[in-house]
């Protein structure tokens, strides 16, 4: 059976400049592109990364995806989108699935990923990875992740603080993700932890109306865009 191929691909953080040249010819090869987005929202930032690189005409299709942790509807939600997916790829189409960041780093290509592989593992899958936004945003804000011996743990903050309060003690520096839902507490713990003077606020990295905040103590109780994460750093 000739089939098509499907290339999950990383397209970094914001900036269509840091994209990498293998994901830009795997672009310019497929003949459709897939993005994932809430069922809420029309708007895709990925495409908009990509859109200087991309075949004029290639279609571009939404995967919807509910925005809730309800396992049943999530289950669903894969399956009719692998469906999808599964459908191109079975007439020989090349397809692409763009992803914010890193396809392997809290991506939605993951799951559908496995999905496929689950349940048609006769078609080919290409991973290939992108510029996370916490790389960027570290360059951004010129603070060395990790040196010499040192380690760093990248969290989320996506349910609030109880991931930093777990790993804090047994890593030198954090990085955490999606942190603008519970901004507050987690500003909280910061200060519980004495770690607010050595914590860097990034929000929009490569996008316009980019912030890098050095000091948590400027932006106390105002909170940040929905693209934000805070580099912290053990004293």
């Amino acid at each position: 059976m000739n089939t098509g191929t499907l290339y999950g691909i990383g397209v970094g953080p914001g900036d269509p400049e840091l994209i990498t040249l293998k994901a830009v010819r795997a672009l310019q090869s497929v003949d459709v592109v897939f993005t994932a987005a809430s069922s809420k929202n029309r708007y895709s930032i990925a495409v908009e990364i990509v859109s200087p690189h991309l075949k004029e005409g290639i279609p571009i299709v939404r995967l919807d995806f509910p925005m809730t942790r309800e396992r049943k509807s999530l289950n669903r939600a894969w399956h009719e989108n692998a469906e999808i997916v599964r459908k191109a790829l079975s007439q020989g189409q090349n397809a692409a699935l763009i992803t914010l960041g890193d396809p392997m780093t809290y991506s939605t290509f993951g799951y559908l990923m496995r999905t496929l592989k689950e349940e048609s593992p006769e078609y080919p899958i290409r991973v290939i990875p992108g510029i996370t936004s916490y790389q960027a945003a570290a360059a951004a804000a010129e603070r060395v992740l990790a040196e010499g011996e040192e380690s760093f743990t990248v969290v989320s903050g996506a349910m609030g603080p109880q991931k930093l309060r777990e790993v804090v003690n047994h890593t030198d520096n954090v990085v955490m993700l999606k942190v603008y839902r519970n901004y507050r507490e987690i500003l909280e713990a910061l200060s519980d932890l004495d770690l607010t003077r050595h914590s860097i606020l990034v929000s929009r990295c490569g996008f316009d109306g980019e912030q890098v905040i050095a000091s948590l103590a400027d932006l106390p109780d105002e909170v940040p865009p929905y693209l934000s994460l805070l580099l912290i750093k053990k004293p």
